[in-house]
């Protein structure tokens, strides 16, 4: 599948889903994004960036204490119910921008600051995305960046991975740790802050969430139980009557600077 393909499986998946994305208490009020906001010392004058803005809950969380923020999303549905959700909440300093991450449509360092959160599996050239930060990135700006991650064991990372794909046919891939570091660093970031959270996923709603058919989640889940022992062990999976309740997997913030 060429990359515009994927991409555009991403416009067809996120544009049905995307008031799903607003209300999603997992991206509304994830312990990550509160993280993610305290880890940076906000001046006041700042311009942000906030790449693949989903619901906007970033773009939302940082527009009253920067002066503006551009809420970019390939989607235009995301956009829009990303907008509804942030003017709704009465900011007036975002603007909202349609492009792909991969190909920003900005200038040489035009951002203060640049936030991605719960987005990259989704791109098909994550290297080419990391590259387009570091270059639209003010000289001593801030790469703020969340994402789901696979385990470094080879088995997990299959299993996590083939679970995330057949539940949405737009997921790429999650990486693991050691290579955002490693697509950060060769892009001449230097990579100040870590951190991981676990995160459970229960079950039904995180199907329903992409509105996955009745038959492909009895599929999934039929993948799962039979996953051997120790991946139940690894992934925390909940079984009750023979179905999955929940799993846990796990995010990162990685606080990047252009040096």
């Amino acid at each position: 599948m060429t990359e515009q393909n994927e991409k555009s499986n991403v416009q067809k998946q996120f544009g049905q889903n995307a008031e799903n994305y607003v209300t999603s208490q997992t991206h509304a009020k994830g312990v990550d994004l509160k993280k993610l906001v305290g880890i940076q010392s906000f001046l006041g004058d700042e311009f942000v960036l906030d790449i693949a803005t989903g619901g906007g809950h970033v773009a939302n969380a940082v527009a009253s204490r920067v002066k503006k923020v551009v809420a970019f999303d390939l989607t235009d549905e995301i956009l829009e119910a990303a907008r509804g959700f942030i003017e709704m909440n009465g900011h007036r300093n975002v603007e909202f921008v349609k492009g792909d991450a991969e190909q920003l449509p900005f200038s040489d360092e035009e951002f203060d600051v640049i936030t991605c959160r719960i987005a990259a599996h989704h791109f098909p050239n994550p290297k080419a995305f990391v590259q387009e930060v570091f270059r639209t990135l003010k000289k001593g700006g801030t790469f703020l960046f969340i994402d789901n991650v696979a385990p470094e064991l080879d088995s997990f990372d299959q299993f996590y991975n083939k679970v995330e794909k057949d539940r949405d046919y737009s997921h790429q891939r999650a990486w693991k740790k050691t290579e955002w570091i490693e697509m950060l660093e060769k892009a001449d970031f230097d990579v100040e802050e870590m951190y991981t959270f676990k995160k459970t996923f229960i079950y039904e709603n995180w199907t329903n969430m992409m509105k996955l058919s009745k038959e492909n989640k009895e599929k999934l889940s039929t993948f799962m139980l039979d996953a051997p022992d120790n991946h139940h062990k690894k992934f925390n999976i909940k079984i009750e009557d023979s179905k999955i309740v929940s799993f846990q997997g796990e995010s990162i913030l990685i606080k990047a600077r252009k040096g």
